[in-house]
């Protein structure tokens, strides 16, 4: 996860009220030096560290801080012009964004495999209208998108939320001076108020969402605003809060260590927002309160230096090209992680970048862009080009993707490749399917599905392939790799008039506990529903997994959860099929492919690093009478090697996914083994 840019203002937005003694507005250098801090973290940290340091919770703080003084003054003077005030925003905004969202989209076509493609562009174009966050939070809730490799744009989440916040906060603050239009001396202590309000109800929301889905409460709104209303509160006391010299200088230095040490000593993108954000906001927020002390040894006589504030200058575009750079660096060189001298070169990079952002784009397209009728055009007029380039960019891909599925089935055997005899007599030059721009997306899907959830288990979501007096019924339960044998089903069912049923979960494999994140108690709850559902539905056959963990080291198991579940489907007399799963990587196997080409050896495995001779669950001592296993593992591997492709097709979609285009060519090899182990 990445985080958050500072907010693009120049020394100009430093002019607020200082907090020394005197009380006397003021200009506070100290905060560009905090802005500069801030973003080297967050680059610093991101390029050698591979790790979150915090700065997203630093700038959302700096923001309400600023932008609350502001609008409570303006507001003080007469209505809040909406207009003029946004205007500005897009002025400060939008040249550097996109700048760089148009440079990287170029990049990205030359750059990136194309099985990144899609994802990309629709990243690209939430982060034009500024909705990655909610774009990112609906994939972190959508099990099938959460394999995507972090994009290029991701960091453009954060963006998106100050941009709503700027959306949003004059409109706030406009509502409370409306309330408080007969008390005008009093906005000041409402506006406090309603802060109070936003940062409770936010802060709870927070650490609620926090708990039970923290990928999705990440890039929420609504979790971040507390941050915000923290800033705005400090804006709107600090006036009133009269420290001496000395105190300002040891809340200064606490507050620094506080924002130095937190990345360290954190793992931020696996806890915040939540509670545990109080950390670097609270700390920015004593170097706030230390303000301008005066002293040799105050942390502002450092935050206040030339070259620090310059990078405050230039902190905005540093953020927004370092993380284009380090992906694509790391992209083209086919690597995990950067070294320090190659991670050094990126930052200088970045660097270079930044500074003729902010000179050759910012600053001339600031000073011309005057009046509201023009900042609002170049608004437009950037974000037009930016999706003029994404669109150009899906064309293509929907043309690649169209080429190579016009290709017929004759060339593309897949599985049937496996199968003693097999001889091809097809093209040598056919390109194999899925193709590299839809793989990621190859999902198994039933045929108009009829979805439902039942009143008495709202979280469960049973779907129908129904067919008229089916002479089968086949249930599918668990996780998405239950869901990928629905292609390997769907013929087989057409053929032979089978009733299809999935009751399906990412992440949520078919077991009495919960396997992938210890403790889901919405997992257990799903689990324990699936189990009355069945009960109530009699299905002819449940079909799920028989194994998980596949991995290089011999990690596949059967967990006592799994046996627990066919024990319970042998009490209502329900047969039960139980696969055995497909092998996971610490790759992209269609990425590998398309960076290495065709058959090389390093975009598979080994087949005895990954499957035993003997599969665990033939060492199982109470496995129940009713349960049948299937073991595909010929179909996935020869007699020592598991490629990433056979037959012309694409064996996985990610790192752990079967293709549905792959799984469609087992359906023959499926048919048989369900025939043969329940007699069918």
């Amino acid at each position: 996860m990445t985080q958050v840019p500072p907010e693009v203002s120049g020394p100009a937005a430093t002019h607020i009220r200082s907090t020394t003694s005197t009380n006397r507005r003021g200009f506070r250098p100290e905060l560009q030096g905090l802005r500069a801090l801030a973003v080297l973290l967050v680059v610093v940290y991101h390029v050698w560290f591979n790790r979150v340091s915090g700065g997203v919770d630093v700038f959302f703080l700096i923001s309400g801080f600023l932008i609350t003084g502001q609008l409570l003054r303006a507001a003080q003077r007469g209505p809040i012009p909406f207009r003029a005030n946004w205007g500005r925003q897009i002025a400060r905004l939008f040249p550097a964004a996109m700048v760089v969202l148009l440079a990287t989209a170029i990049g990205g076509m030359f750059l990136l495999p194309e099985a990144r493609w899609l994802q990309t562009v629709r990243e690209l174009v939430a982060s034009v209208f500024f909705l990655e966050n909610w774009r990112l939070a609906a994939d972190a809730v959508d099990y099938a998108a959460q394999h995507n490799t972090a994009s290029v744009v991701q960091h453009f989440w954060s963006l998106s939320i100050q941009v709503q916040f700027y959306i949003v906060w004059p409109l706030l603050v406009a509502l409370v001076a409306l309330v408080a239009r007969d008390a005008r001396d009093r906005l000041r202590a409402y506006l406090t108020l309603t802060l109070v309000g936003v940062f409770l109800a936010s802060l709870s929301f927070s650490v609620s969402l926090t708990i039970t889905d923290q990928p999705f409460a990440y890039f929420h709104s609504l979790t971040r605003a507390w941050e915000f209303a923290l800033g705005g509160l400090l804006a709107l006391g600090i006036d009133y809060i009269v420290l001496s010299r000395r105190a300002r200088v040891w809340l200064g230095w606490i507050g620094m260590t506080g924002l130095l040490s937190c990345g360290m000593l954190l793992q931020v993108d696996r806890i915040f927002p939540g509670y545990a954000a109080l950390w670097p906001t609270v700390s920015a927020g004593l170097v706030i309160l230390a303000g301008v002390t005066g002293s040799r040894v105050g942390v502002d006589r450092f935050l206040s230096t030339r070259a620090m504030s310059y990078l405050g200058d230039i902190s905005y575009a540093l953020y927004l090209w370092h993380w284009p750079v380090l992906l694509f660096v790391l992209t083209v060189g086919r690597q995990e992680s950067v070294g320090p001298a190659e991670g050094a070169g990126i930052i200088a990079f970045s660097l270079v970048l930044a500074a003729l952002t902010h000179h050759l784009v910012e600053e001339p397209i600031r000073r011309e862009a005057r009046g509201v009728r023009g900042q609002y055009r170049l608004g437009a007029v950037s974000m037009a080009v930016v999706l003029l380039v994404a669109g150009s960019w899906q064309f293509t891909a929907a043309q690649r993707a169209n080429q190579q599925a016009a290709m017929g089935v004759y060339d593309h055997p897949g599985a049937l490749a496996r199968l003693e005899g097999f001889q091809y007599q097809g093209r040598a030059d056919v390109q194999p399917l899925p193709p590299m721009v839809t793989v990621s997306e190859d999902w198994a899907e039933m045929e108009q599905p009829d979805c439902a959830r039942p009143a008495r288990f709202p979280a469960l979501e049973v779907c129908t392939q129904h067919v008229e007096e089916p002479s089968k019924r086949i249930l599918l339960v668990g996780d998405s790799h239950v869901q990928q044998y629905v292609a390997a089903l769907r013929p087989i069912a057409a053929e032979r008039n089978w009733e299809l049923i999935g009751i399906l979960r990412g992440a949520c494999p078919f077991s009495a506990v919960s396997e992938v994140v210890p403790e889901d108690q919405e997992c257990l709850g799903w689990n324990a529903a699936a189990v009355e559902e069945i009960a109530e539905l009699r299905p002819d056959a449940v079909l799920t997994l028989a194994t998980r963990d596949v991995r290089a080291g011999q990690t596949e198991q059967t967990p006592p959860g799994f046996v627990q579940q066919w024990w319970r489907m042998n009490e209502l007399g329900i047969p039960v099929l139980a696969v055995r799963d497909n092998p996971r990587f610490d790759y992209s196997p269609p990425d590998c492919l398309q960076q290495h080409g065709r058959g090389a050896p390093e975009c598979g495995v080994e087949r005895d690093a990954v499957y035993a001779p003997v599969a665990p669950f033939e060492q199982i001592p109470d496995v129940p009478p009713n349960v049948a296993f299937l073991d595909f593992t010929d179909s996935l591997c020869d007699e020592r090697f598991c490629p990433a492709e056979i037959g012309n097709v694409l064996v996985y979609m990610d790192h752990n996914h079967l293709t549905a285009t792959y799984m469609a060519s087992m359906a023959p090899i499926v048919e048989q083994g369900i025939d043969t182990a329940l007699g069918w």
